[in-house]
């Protein structure tokens, strides 16, 4: 059957910090304190940036995805134990016998909070606006499976000729140019929600830059943001007109955007937050407290170079392999981060997809791709600058401007300068959006960016990198890889060891040609009010839900 075979491979290897705050298992959680559960309480949460966007059609990031899977739904939610349920749908979708054709029943009483029902026609425009060029959608690629999504990417094709059809208000057919084995993952993923044509046309270029500018079909509804990228401040509220309303306990939850962990510390302890992250010695002298929770994120985090011109340094192999061979990746979990994150070997993050004839993780499996060793790193230095024809090299490392992230790029300039004589590493920390707009066009010499996977498959990380993806921004270039990820995304339901072989490969290529550094897998470290109850984390796709969360009297 099909959902056998998706969760063979991509099978969650028992991230167990996925599910709620507290401990147990959400639904004991839910059962056994549901009869205390406060209705209309409100949860305080401490974020670390602001949201870049509230559109589903372009949102990238963590902070967006998760705002965005909470007011709105699509057909399937992830579950408390992250697997995909029907949410928007009324039942389990029906697959074809080659994989290729999904049949979707609709649920009936799913509406949006202006009232109008969600119908079929929602999912066909909103998967069209985002493929289609003039969206400009970074996400676009991961409509690729569905028929002709690539080629109205490239402006091929209409975007009516994209592969979902509404048979009828409340059936969906959707065609694939090839089986997915994560499809059921994308279904839950905000970038394949429904949304309203009416309301996104009679915003136009306003649609989704405030609250009141776009309506909702989730949980909650977004209140009181006021800009992409510049607000600090906004909420979800219980949305009255979801056809699940009676399962959503709070009243609201209001968000706070706060960089400093020695703040964010500060309004848990006089009370004014339920939930705030600490980084670096504030998360190692706070991990003893009852209220300390860690939670492992399916999320790499790299360094990226910068490559888009023939004269650019870090074109040269050495450089990178340098660069990389200087970083104890031990010393900065540890000593730096001091939250739980842990040393990444490759690319591709542990404890998210095992080898569908042997169920060993993908991560241990390929071994250690991204060893420190001083004497190499100089190595490969001396050999960078004779090819080269350089005795030294300044750059810029950039960053978000978080806590945590600023104490990495510090330690790097140090390891950086320290291991490798002539280089002079200058630490630029940037809000958030701003990171990610001078990333997006290429204005970085060397940036810390990272990537939480879209759906538990090695795939989620291995695609970034194929010469033109949109998220390769440093525009590292392997035809070898190319053709490794090509050939997995090839493999028909009967091949699954090629697939992962080709997936390995490809890792492989990437950490020992240092195409990108992988670093760290994230940990977060929050302090959690134990009043607060349900929280569901997913390791993998959008991070968190709070349909399920509840104050406990």
């Amino acid at each position: 059957m099909r959902n056998k075979l998706a969760y063979g491979i991509i099978a969650i290897c028992g991230l167990a910090l996925a599910g709620c705050y507290g401990g147990g298992s959400a639904s004991t959680d839910e059962s056994s304190s549901s009869a205390k559960a406060k209705d209309n309480g409100t949860f305080n949460l401490v974020v670390q940036q602001e949201m870049p966007t509230a559109d589903l059609s372009v949102a990238t990031d963590t902070i967006s995805f998760t705002a965005l899977n909470n007011v709105y739904e699509g057909i399937y939610r992830l579950d408390k134990d992250n697997k995909p349920q029907p949410a928007g749908a009324s039942e389990k979708v029906k697959v074809s016998d080659d994989g290729k054709t999904y049949t979707v029943k609709l649920r009936k009483d799913a509406k949006w909070s202006n009232g109008d029902p969600v119908t079929a026609k929602d999912y066909v425009f909103g998967w069209q606006r985002t493929v289609k060029p003039e969206t400009a959608s970074e996400y676009a690629y991961l409509f690729e499976p569905v028929e002709n999504a690539a080629d109205i990417t490239a402006g091929k094709k209409a975007p009516d000729e994209l592969g979902i059809k509404a048979v009828n208000d409340y059936e969906l057919e959707i065609k694939l140019s090839k089986p997915t084995p994560y499809f059921d993952y994308l279904l839950a993923f905000p970038s394949f929600f429904p949304q309203n044509q009416k309301v996104v046309e009679a915003n136009g270029k306003e649609y989704a830059t405030k609250s009141d500018k776009a309506v909702y079909n989730g949980p909650f509804t977004l209140e009181g943001f006021d800009g992409p990228g510049t607000d600090t401040e906004w909420e979800y509220k219980k949305n009255d007109t979801y056809w699940d309303k009676d399962e959503v306990k709070l009243s609201k939850v209001k968000v706070n955007v706060v960089k400093e962990s020695s703040t964010s510390l500060n309004l848990f302890k006089d009370g004014e937050a339920d939930d705030v992250i600490l980084s670096g010695e504030l998360a190692q002298q706070n991990a003893n407290d009852p209220a300390y929770k860690s939670f492992k994120e399916a999320r790499t985090s790299y360094l990226e170079y910068n490559q888009r011109k023939e004269d650019s340094p870090f074109r040269n192999e050495n450089l990178r392999k340098a660069i990389s061979y200087a970083i104890n990746r031990k010393s900065l979990v540890n000593q730096v981060l001091g939250d739980g994150s842990v040393v990444s070997t490759g690319l591709v993050p542990s404890g998210m997809s095992k080898n569908p004839k042997t169920d060993e993780d993908f991560a241990k499996e390929a071994g250690n791709l991204a060893p420190y060793d001083k004497e190499k790193a100089k190595e490969y230095w001396d050999k960078a600058k004779k090819e080269l024809k350089i005795d030294s090299l300044s750059f810029e490392l950039m960053a978000s401007d978080t806590d945590s992230s600023k104490k990495v790029i510090e330690y790097m300039q140090s390891a950086l300068e320290e291991t490798l004589p002539g280089i002079k590493v200058k630490p630029t920390p940037v809000p958030f959006s701003v990171r990610l707009d001078r990333s997006n066009a290429g204005d970085f010499d060397v940036l810390l960016g990272g990537w939480g996977a879209d759906y538990a498959d090695p795939s989620s990380c291995t695609d970034l990198f194929v010469t033109g993806n949109s998220y390769n921004r440093g525009r590292w270039s392997n035809e070898e890889y190319d053709k490794a990820v090509e050939n997995s995304g090839n493999k028909d339901a009967s091949d699954e060891e090629a697939r992962w072989d080709d997936l390995q490969k490809a890792n492989e290529i990437i950490s020992k040609e240092s195409g990108v550094a992988p670093l760290y897998q994230l940990s977060e470290a929050h302090l959690v009010n134990k009043k607060i109850k349900g929280v569901v984390h997913h390791p993998a796709g959008a991070s968190w839900d709070y349909k399920w969360t509840y104050v406990e009297e």
